[in-house]
């Protein structure tokens, strides 16, 4: 029986994807489901607060098996990366990794030059030593019920990339789905 981990087998099989489908958007609930729920005892309601309306959604895939998921919501001068779970078997930091840095360059493709993070202390040390955040400086850790540690606030700076999408973007591109910028639609007209 092979004893390699599910996430050293399928490396070359990970991708990132922005979700775009009802389908991904469940696949990413179950995932929360999984870890939040299952793993942590968080209720429903909070595990599902209202906000994934209006929320960009991230799905992780190994092959076709949904893996890991995040959610980004978007503030005035900054993006909120939150919800982050991995089913154990795919807790792996060259999939983290990946997983983040595809966050981030979506935020900084946004125009965005800053992310923020809240994470309990064992994972708050995990997102500084392997994705560079910091603790942002005169914030006090907040402490949620059913929580037995506080959450500490995180925060990372990001370049924007030049294509970055501002008001001065080409507006068919602001019609193209989330995340596929670069892609003409199907139904862009060529110009005569």
């Amino acid at each position: 029986m092979d004893q390699t981990p599910p996430s050293a087998r399928y490396d070359n099989l990970i991708r990132v994807e922005v979700v775009t489908t009802p389908e991904q958007l469940l696949h990413a609930h179950a995932i929360r489901a999984i870890c939040f729920m299952e793993e942590h005892g968080v209720a429903a309601r909070q595990t599902y607060d209202g906000n994934d309306y209006q929320a960009t959604h991230i799905i992780v895939y190994a092959g076709s098996e949904p893996v890991g998921t995040a959610r980004i919501r978007w503030f005035k001068d900054f993006a909120k990366m939150e919800r982050t779970s991995f089913r154990k078997a795919w807790r792996d930091p060259r999939i983290i990794k990946r997983c983040a840095e595809f966050i981030f360059e979506h935020i900084s493709r946004k125009g965005y030059d800053r992310v923020i993070t809240h994470a309990q202390p064992v994972y708050a040390r995990l997102w500084q030593r392997m994705l560079g955040f910091k603790p942002a400086s005169g914030k006090e850790p907040v402490l949620f019920e059913g929580h037995e540690e506080p959450y500490i606030e995180l925060v990372r700076d990001l370049s924007p990339p030049q294509n970055a999408i501002t008001v001065d973007t080409d507006a068919t591109v602001l019609f193209r789905i989330e995340g596929y910028w670069d892609a003409q639609s199907e139904f862009e007209t060529v110009g005569s």
